[in-house]
């Protein structure tokens, strides 16, 4: 079987949103013992001109369902960054996660070609398909999956590299 743009996207999103749902839960853990009030990570940042751990979480979603549905060619769920709770963040984490798990692989198949346009703010960027996952989606999703862990990190949730690239879980052997 053939390494497929099914391969390099679908289980990606899938697997980087779950660690990241399984970071928040640590950071819960966290703020229980500690005493923290889960708004004080919500609202923090790494620098005053960077987005907070809310935003971020919202553009790791963002990417994630824009990204696998451009890729599907299909349009993308809209949802209204309206969040400003914890509990909320969990919710379009896991509604971003079952939106993404609906995407088959026969839906990309011979999409690595296809094109894709971004409407960006006073531009449309254009792509064929393996370039809008390789050269903006996939990177635009790490940096903000890697921003959340980090900001999260930054407010002394013990969090480590493996947390970020298993969840938490078991490597497989």
């Amino acid at each position: 079987m053939a390494f497929s743009i099914y391969d390099a996207s679908i289980p990606v999103y899938l697997q980087m949103m779950r660690n990241l749902a399984a970071l928040l839960a640590k950071a819960e853990g966290h703020a229980a013992t500690s005493g923290t009030d889960l708004s004080t990570f919500v609202e923090a940042r790494l620098a005053p001109d960077m987005h907070p751990l809310i935003r971020q979480v919202q553009m790791v979603s963002d990417a994630a369902k824009g990204g696998a549905a451009r890729l599907a060619g299909v349009t993308p769920p809209s949802y209204a960054d309206t969040e400003t709770t914890w509990a909320e963040l969990k919710v379009r984490l896991a509604k971003t996660i079952a939106f993404v798990e609906t995407i088959q692989p026969s839906q990309l198949d011979g999409r690595e070609t296809a094109t894709i346009e971004l409407p960006l703010p006073g531009r449309t960027m254009t792509f064929t398909g393996s370039e809008f996952l390789l050269r903006f989606s996939l990177p635009n999703f790490y940096f903000h999956v890697v921003t959340a862990y980090a900001i999260l990190r930054s407010q002394g949730v013990p969090l480590g590299k493996m947390d970020y690239l298993t969840g938490g879980s078991p490597v497989p052997a």
